[in-house]
C-alpha cells in the first residue's frame, strides 16, 4: 500500500524553559517551585531562565535577580551548570533518535528533523512518538513543543504557537491564512528593528508582509535573505550555502569582585587557554587574536594581532600580553565589566601556510612549543583546567569560564572533560 506526503517535511523541536526544567529534572526537590537560573552565582545578575511557576508571576529570561526577589521571595535562584545541560542534551538526541533520525541541532533546546515520504503521512504520530520516548527516557518533567511544517522556518514558528508542550501542525493547503493571526516578530528573523522597517514600507501584519513578491521582500531586506524568508513563508523550499567555522572564542561578565587588573589577566588568560584547546581539538590553526572589553559605562575597546597561523599557547599568550598592555595603558582595565577573547581568520592545520620568513630553527621551536600545548590539552582533559598551564591560571568565581551555551553552539562534552 503506497503512502502518500502530507506535504509535512519537517519536524521541529523546541524544548520549554530548558535549563529551568532540567533544574527541576535533576533536582527533584525544585519541582512545582519557581526557578530562576542565572549564568553564575551572584545577586548582580539576571536570570537566562524561569521556570513555568516563576512565569506564571511574569519572570522571564533578562529580569533582574534582585527584582525577581521582590516578585517572588520564594523563588529559588540555582547557577547553570552547562555540562550537566550537555550530557542531557545527548540523552535526548538519542532517545529522539530512536523514533526519528535528527537532522540538525539548532541550539541545545531545539532541533530539526527531516521527515522522508512515508514518515510525512504519520507525522502527528511521530510527534506524539517522540514526546512519550522522552517521557519514558528522561522524565515528564522536561516538555517539548513540536510543530510540523512543509519546511524547517514554518515548522519553527509552528513549535512556539501553542507552548508549553505544544503540538502544532501547519499543512501546505492551510498557507498563507494559517499565518495571518502571527505578529510580525512572531517570525524568526524579524526583530523589533526589522518591524519598524517594514512600517517605514506600509507593511504592518502578516497579511501585508505575506502579499509581498519575494523580489520586494529582497529589495526590502537589503540582500537575498529577505527573499528567501519569503518563499519559506509560503511553503517553498529554501537552500543556503554550506557556513564554515570562522572562528573560536570566549567571554565573560566580571563579578564585582573581580574586576582587578590581575583577577582580569588571570581570566582572559584562562578564556585564551580555553578557546586554543578548542580550536586544536578541532584541528585548525589561528592567524588572528582579538581582545575586546566592555566597560561599566557600556563603551566597547578592542584590539587585535595578526601573525603567521600558530596553533601553540606560548605563542598566543604572548600576543595576549601585548594586547592587555595596550589595554591597560589605554584605561580599558579600570573599567571593564565583561571581557571577551577570540582566535579567528582561522585555517585547516593540513592546509598551513608557509611563511617565507620562518626559519627552519623558529619552526622546529614551534613545533616544541605545539608539541607542548597538546601534552598540556591532554593533561586538562583527564585532571583539569589547571593540571598544567603556561603561567598562572585563576578560575574566576560564580561557576564556569569558556565552556558556556550560546545560541547555535553546544559545548561538546570534552569541553568539560576533568571538571
Amino acid at each position: 500500500m503506497t503512502q502518500h506526503s502530507s506535504g509535512l517535511k519537517a519536524l521541529y523541536l523546541d524544548f520549554d524553559s530548558f535549563f529551568a526544567s532540567a533544574e527541576q529534572l535533576l533536582r527533584p526537590e525544585l519541582r512545582g517551585r519557581p526557578v530562576g537560573v542565572t549564568p553564575l552565582a551572584s545577586e548582580y545578575t539576571c536570570l537566562i531562565a524561569a521556570s513555568r511557576e516563576a512565569k506564571a508571576l511574569g519572570l522571564k529570561m533578562g529580569t533582574p535577580v534582585r527584582e525577581a526577589r521582590q516578585i517572588c521571595p520564594s523563588i529559588v535562584i540555582v547557577p547553570a551548570r552547562p555540562d550537566q545541560y550537555v550530557r542531557l542534551h545527548h540523552r535526548i538526541l538519542a532517545s529522539i533518535g530512536r523514533v526519528v533520525p535528527v537532522g540538525a541541532v539548532r541550539s541545545i533546546d531545539e532541533l530539526v528533523c527531516p521527515l522522508m515520504l512515508n514518515e510525512q503521512a504519520r507525522a502527528r504520530d511521530l510527534a506524539l512518538e517522540i514526546k512519550a520516548a522522552l517521557a519514558q527516557d528522561i522524565g515528564p518533567t522536561l516538555t517539548c513543543s513540536i510543530g510540523l511544517a512543509p519546511n524547517e522556518l514554518l515548522a519553527k514558528i509552528a513549535a512556539e504557537m501553542q507552548k508549553p508542550n505544544g503540538l502544532v501542525l501547519i499543512h501546505p493547503q492551510d498557507l498563507p491564512e494559517a499565518l495571518y493571526p502571527l505578529a510580525l516578530t512572531d517570525v524568526p528573523g524579524i526583530a523589533k528593528g526589522n518591524a519598524a522597517r517594514l512600517a517605514k514600507a506600509g507593511v504592518t501584519d502578516m497579511r501585508g508582509l505575506l502579499a509581498l513578491a519575494p523580489k520586494q521582500m529582497r529589495a526590502l531586506w537589503g540582500g537575498v535573505e529577505g527573499e528567501r524568508m519569503q518563499v519559506a513563508l509560503h511553503g517553498g523550499e529554501v537552500t543556503r550555502p554550506t557556513t564554515t567555522r570562522g572562528m573560536f572564542g570566549h567571554s565573560r561578565i566580571l563579578p564585582a569582585n573581580w574586576r582587578g587588573h590581575d583577577q582580569i589577566t588571570g581570566c582572559v588568560r584562562l578564556l585564551l587557554a580555553k578557546a586554543a584547546r578548542r580550536m586544536r581539538r578541532e584541528g585548525f590553526m589561528a592567524q588572528a587574536l582579538s581582545l575586546a572589553i566592555r566597560s561599566r559605562a557600556k563603551e566597547r575597546w578592542g584590539r587585535e594581532e595578526r601573525f603567521a597561523a600558530v596553533r601553540d599557547d606560548q605563542f598566543l599568550l604572548e600576543a595576549l600580553g601585548r594586547l592587555l598592555h595596550l589595554a591597560q595603558t589605554e584605561g580599558a582595565l579600570a573599567q571593564a565589566k565583561s571581557v571577551s577573547v577570540m582566535l579567528w581568520d582561522i585555517v585547516p592545520e593540513a592546509e598551513r601556510p608557509r611563511d617565507l620568513f620562518t626559519t627552519q630553527e623558529m619552526i622546529q621551536l614551534r613545533g616544541r612549543w605545539e608539541k607542548l600545548s597538546d601534552i598540556t590539552d591532554a593533561l586538562a582533559a583527564r585532571f583539569g583546567d589547571c593540571a598544567a598551564t603556561l603561567g598562572p591560571q585563576l578560575q574566576p568565581p560564580g561557576g564556569y569560564a569558556g565552556a558556556k551555551i550560546a545560541f547555535g553552539r553546544v559545548p561538546d562534552l570534552a569541553d568539560f572533560e576533568g571538571v
